[in-house]
């Protein structure tokens, strides 16, 4: 990785398969335990600025506007964190996938999920067309 650390995970430095690397090669696997890793990072590191934050401003202001502008932010950061806990665990299960060797493969037809895919959503458990089946059962009330 370069020596400038990435803000996003968009900005985390794609994966370069080298010409005929197999599939889920050590190599590759390594490249996106790395990448969950930095990114469960990255929002532990926020979650924990969200929490001092709340500290930090907790004393409520007398002014009723001022108080209701705050318990709104406060509930908005809430949210978030709440969004970004789930997302954790959801990292930290495709951690133990990548332990497992079931990293990169569809839980629903067992093809590769793709490089591309991984990339923009390392989490991934599904290829783009059983995602979309599953969406569309889900929709027609099909679960």
């Amino acid at each position: 990785m370069s020596s400038t650390q990435p803000k996003f995970l968009e900005d985390y430095p794609a994966y370069q398969p080298e010409p005929g690397e197999e599939y889920m090669s050590p190599r590759m696997l390594e490249h996106f335990r790395n990448k969950l890793l930095w990114w469960k990072e990255q929002l532990l590191e926020e979650m924990n600025a969200t929490i001092n934050h709340l500290k930090e401003d907790s004393a409520m202001p007398a002014d009723p506007n001022d108080r209701a502008s705050q318990e709104e932010e406060f509930s908005l950061e809430l949210r978030t964190r709440d969004r970004e806990r789930k997302l954790i665990a959801k990292v930290e299960a495709t951690l133990k996938r990548i332990d497992d060797g079931d990293f990169g493969y569809c839980v629903i037809t067992g093809e590769e999920i793709g490089l591309e895919r991984l990339e923009a959503r390392p989490t991934a458990t599904m290829t783009v067309e059983a995602k979309a089946m599953q969406e569309l059962r889900e929709k027609q009330g099909v679960a």
